[in-house]
């Protein structure tokens, strides 16, 4: 094996191809950016933390150092890391299975250890050059994830925007429990989150063009509208505090509160974040091993697909590899200041780029804009209502949900609509560990399928070319003592008996057949199976007093081949194309 090639420190500490041409256009792009995404990520963040079930700070905390983190080492311009709600709801399930009732401070442990977990999964898949592992997710898996996810996230937070109490992590749990407290319904609460729900929906589609009409230039208008979630954070906390719609016995009390108090947000605490370390609890840890490693892939999944699409908009790239470090090392920051896991999230990140961001100092700066809302803001967050918090989360995630992909696959390729469909249900029925799990096994278990039963065709000459072509598709000239065969598909354990019953099958109905020639040029592989399968064909062949030969055989294919020996007793030849081989034996 040749020597791994070495790595420049501009590889390992990506921050140094950046930061050495640094300049005022891009302080001015990234400090704008930054700001941008600041007054974005104070309420995500705020809600993020409330869907993973964590105090309102700690999505503060998560969203600061991690970034800086992620500057120095990630490959991503744009990318804005911090909580993410897919990830947020991993996270409130992960935990939920240690306890209904954890106390605060035990809770807080657990998503600190899920955290440093999932960090140190990530840095040592980074150091042994795991990055390809994300292929194994494929697309109709996480479409059908993120849907599921999506869903759920929303009927998570309907009892806030109702004002009542439901537990449950699945879909039926979550509608049986909503039903049955449905009569505990608070119409004030009701009221203050549809109409935030409304203004964040219309402030998506709605305020640009308005905005535009007063004069703005679009991209102004772009950016003012994004700051609509810090409008209705701002209006309704005014009207709680105004009218004391928080308070035991205040006047809206009776019928427009059904005998209950309008939850708020309360005492977030001012200040850097703390340096934490979970605690050593062996079983803790064990029982939390499985969901970080789901958090781990599926963080890492959608921050290297959300980088390399907006890379490639700007016609550079990312490292996978070299993410999981970055990410790695962002959750350990998490994990030992307060935070739970992070990842790259991709409103976040499409602001960031939209807005003009140059260069990954846009999060440090995006950062100190945090830190700074937190020493001095987070006292003015104290009447926020929860509700509003539950109307900005359900705006955010319904454009994940996306049914119109069940249609889709279903028109284009049945297995990728059963692997799309299975991980829907499941993730609605089980849970997201379960859904993601029977994603990813259906996924393999119909790639082992499809590949099992290759497409094999038999072959003929297109007249006056030399072009080889389906006999079933084209008009084609064939010899009746030479069959040619294409195999497209690589050759492996899973396949090779299915090679060999076709063959017999097309020897037994030619019987003036003489060569039969394997065409391999799909072949891009030949395990130890497939290869007994081989000298097995060739046996049988040389038995009946046929002849066995190959034409086409790739590079990397033909130097195992030669090594193994067998081409040697190959009753036949190898020919470099497959109208060398038809001309040599069609005159013998």
């Amino acid at each position: 094996m040749p020597p791994m090639p070495h790595r420049p420190w501009t590889d390992r500490l990506p921050f140094m191809n950046w930061a050495r041409g640094y300049n005022r256009e891009a302080l001015a792009g990234d400090g704008m950016a930054a700001f941008i995404v600041t007054v974005m990520l104070i309420p995500q963040s705020l809600a993020y933390t409330m869907l993973a079930g964590l105090p309102p700070e700690v999505g503060l905390y998560a969203s600061m150092t991690p970034a800086l983190v992620y500057a120095l080492l990630g490959t991503s311009r744009v990318l804005a890391v911090g909580p993410v709600a897919v990830v947020s709801l991993m996270t409130a399930a992960a935990i939920g299975q240690l306890g209904a009732a954890l106390p605060p401070a035990a809770y807080w442990q657990a998503a600190l250890a899920l955290a440093l977990l999932s960090g140190l999964m990530l840095l040592a898949m980074g150091a042994l050059r795991l990055g390809f592992l994300a292929n194994f997710l494929s697309h109709p898996v996480i479409s059908g994830f993120v849907s599921a996810s999506g869903i759920l996230i929303t009927l998570s937070q309907l009892k806030h925007l109702l004002g009542i109490r439901s537990e449950g992590n699945t879909l039926p749990e979550m509608v049986h429990a909503l039903w049955l407290q449905l009569p505990q319904t608070q119409p004030l609460t009701l009221a203050l989150g549809a109409a935030t729900t409304g203004f964040l929906f219309w402030v998506r589609k709605g305020a640009k063009p308005l905005l535009m009409r007063l004069g703005l230039t679009p991209k102004t208008a772009d950016m003012v509208a994004k700051a609509g979630p810090v409008v209705a954070i701002a209006v309704t906390t005014v009207l709680v505090w105004r009218f004391g719609w928080h308070a035991p016995g205040n006047t809206w009390s009776g019928f427009w509160l059904s005998g209950g108090t309008m939850k708020i947000v309360g005492h977030i605490p001012q200040g850097l974040p703390p340096l934490t370390w979970p605690e050593w609890n062996l079983a803790l840890w064990k029982s939390l091993w499985a969901p970080a490693l789901m958090i781990s892939v599926v963080g890492f999944v959608e921050s290297v697909s959300v980088g390399q699409t907006l890379a490639a908009k700007r016609r550079q790239r990312i490292t996978p590899n070299q993410e999981l470090l970055a990410l790695g090392a962002s959750n350990v920051a998490a994990g030992l200041t307060g935070g739970y896991p992070v990842t790259g999230g991709f409103s976040r990140s499409v602001v960031n780029f939209d807005a003009g961001a140059q260069t990954p100092a846009a999060g440090m700066y995006t950062a100190g804009g945090l830190l700074l809302a937190s020493l001095y803001l987070t006292p003015a967050l104290y009447f926020l209502p929860q509700a509003t918090l539950a109307a900005t989360i359900i705006v955010a995630v319904i454009s994940l949900v996306d049914l119109g992909v069940l249609k889709r696959t279903w028109v284009y390729a049945k297995a990728d609509f059963a692997a799309v469909a299975i991980t829907l249900a499941v993730t609605l029925l089980d849970g997201v560990e379960g859904g993601l799990v029977a994603g990813v096994s259906v996924s393999l278990l119909l790639y082992l399928w499809r590949t099992s039963r290759p497409h094999m065709a038999v072959v003929g000459r297109v007249p006056g070319t030399e072009h080889f072509r389906n006999v079933l598709r084209h008009t084609v000239e064939c010899q009746p003592h030479v069959l040619g065969l294409r195999v497209d598909e690589s050759l492996y354990f899973a396949n090779a008996r299915t090679l060999e019953d076709r063959i017999n099958l097309e020897v037994a109905q030619r019987p003036e057949l003489r060569h039969v020639v394997l065409l391999c040029s799909a072949i891009n592989d030949v395990d130890a199976s497939a290869l007994e399968s081989l000298e097995a064909i060739d046996h049988r062949l040389k038995e009946a007093g046929l002849r066995f030969h190959l034409s086409e055989v790739k590079g990397p294919v033909m130097d195992r081949l030669q090594r193994s020996g067998w081409l040697s007793r190959l009753s036949g030849q190898v020919f470099l194309t497959h109208h060398q081989a038809v001309q040599a034996l069609e005159n013998r």
